[in-house]
């Protein structure tokens, strides 16, 4: 019988932070204090994917920026923090991954400092592009870095759920967070927050982290740069005005067409290359393909349930803008509970298993939230979006499992640069693809159920094929 096996450990680095031992998953002083530099970075840039939605209409009223332009604060950041990954990624691979972290980190600060103090438009939707390429260089370093500083086993299962809890909590703390200070302090406020955050995270990065690179510099692969980086943010902008305006616009479908037409060029131009920005066999791998579906899929859909379910909360059932941040404050806070024992689930089950078992859990408990309707619908709603989340934090950390596991460490930039661009993919197509049917057609109600039997579906139907690409061949 096929049975589900974890892939071959790879090589412990000598130079990772704490003990290697695979019995003994404590983390020593020095790599709590690594592993707090890198999770409190991807913290900061997952905060700053929904801090600044609930303040949209106090910030465009303040700037003069009409409804039609307000997307743009938000696609912006979208397009460079997308489009960029991969080609930071491949940098740090070559030239060193703590200095283009380094470097991420200074950028977005000031670019934070920039959106903060922005007297208008221009300076304003500057400072959040400057933020988008300063995490596109983040991300990626930042956890090829820790799957570099932490051996494979035990310890590396325990940092990277520590880090997958971090990045959830961040993405939840925002939209509480964003009305909080919004309706307190003003929209500049959350800009601010995370330039304060970024601030106090930079000093301490150069003295905890350790260089790392690949062991040659190859050539850096142009040609594949500029195809994947065009094609990439051709897409992210057609998918997110696709939002605003659906796909009708002439600028849609040519965004669209320029992206597939780009991304197909560079796949021709990796084949060829001697040095290439994508390793296609490695692409070709079972662990990275289905591992990198698994991801995709569980970062769009649960973005879409986190989006239909904001209105409906307060448009269809009448909480206030407070009493759904607290709904969303119990999803997060028991996504860190989830936090805690996922490795442990991963340690017994393997990445594998749990990345379907995460994807199966979050399509039966997003199936749930058709039954919140009338004088139970808060509490259900409640119970069913939480429940939803802990099976999706286990569904991050195990993606990102699945994909870096057996990888070796000078290939690990690239591994996570697609772990990233599949997680920022998945945050970017959901809404566009899904969510606009809540807020068309036959009213929000109905709109929403629709959005919740194929989101709920689509999981479901990910966790199959995954099962079935990730089975052990006879």
């Amino acid at each position: 019988m096929a049975t589900l096996t974890p892939p071959p450990a790879a090589p412990a680095d000598p130079s990772s932070p704490g003990p290697t031992s695979p019995s003994s998953p404590a983390l020593a002083g020095r790599a709590r204090l690594v592993l707090f530099v890198l999770c409190a970075a991807q913290f900061i840039v997952a905060l700053d994917f929904s801090v600044l939605n609930v303040a949209l209409p106090v910030l465009g009223a303040d700037l003069g920026l009409d409804r039609s332009a307000l997307q743009w604060a938000v696609t912006a950041f979208a397009l460079p923090s997308g489009g960029f990954l991969l080609l930071f990624g491949r940098i740090g691979d070559l030239y060193g991954r703590k200095r283009v972290f380094l470097g991420g980190l200074a950028l977005f600060a000031a670019a934070s400092v920039l959106a903060t103090l922005a007297q208008g438009p221009a300076s304003f939707l500057a400072g959040r592009a400057l933020q988008g390429l300063g995490a596109a260089a983040i991300v990626p370093t930042g956890m090829s870095l820790l799957t570099t500083s932490f051996p494979e086993g035990p310890l590396r299962d325990r940092a990277l759920g520590i880090s997958g809890t971090l990045m959830s909590l961040g993405f939840t703390v925002g939209m509480v967070l964003g009305g909080v200070l919004t309706e307190t302090l003003g929209w500049r406020s959350t800009m601010g927050l995370l330039a304060v955050f970024t601030l106090l995270v930079l000093p301490l990065a150069p003295r905890l982290l350790t260089e790392s690179r690949t062991p040659d510099r190859p050539r850096l692969d142009v040609p594949g740069a500029i195809t994947v980086t065009g094609g990439l943010l051709a897409l992210i902008y057609a998918l997110t005005t696709a939002a605003q305006r659906g796909f009708g616009g002439a600028d849609v479908l040519l965004a669209l067409t320029a992206g597939v037409l780009l991304l197909a060029a560079f796949a021709v131009v990796e084949s060829r290359h001697p040095a290439p920005l994508v390793s296609l066999p490695m692409l070709r791998r079972r662990t990275v393909a289905f591992g990198n579906l698994g991801g995709l899929v569980t970062f769009s859909m649960m973005s879409t349930v986190v989006f239909v379910l904001t209105l409906y909360l307060q448009e269809t059932l009448g909480l206030s803008a407070f009493a759904t941040g607290v709904v969303f404050g119990i999803q997060g806070a028991f996504s860190v509970l989830a936090g805690t024992f996922t490795p442990k689930v991963v340690g017994r089950l393997g990445a594998r298993r749990t990345l379907v078992a995460g994807l199966t859990g979050q399509a039966v408990f997003t199936a749930a939230l058709l039954a919140a309707d009338g004088r139970t619908g808060v509490v259900v709603a409640t119970a069913a979006v939480t429940l939803a989340s802990m099976c999706h934090l286990g569904a991050i950390i195990s993606y990102g499992l699945t994909v870096t596991s057996g990888v070796r460490d000078e290939e690990q930039g690239l591994a996570t640069g697609l772990v990233t661009t599949t997680q920022q993919a998945g945050l970017t197509v959901g809404i566009p693809m899904l969510g606009v049917l809540a807020t068309t057609g036959t009213g929000l109600h109905d709109g929403v159920r629709t959005v919740i039997a194929l989101d709920a579906a689509i999981v479901l139907g990910a966790a199959v094929l995954i099962a079935l690409g990730l089975r052990k061949r006879a």
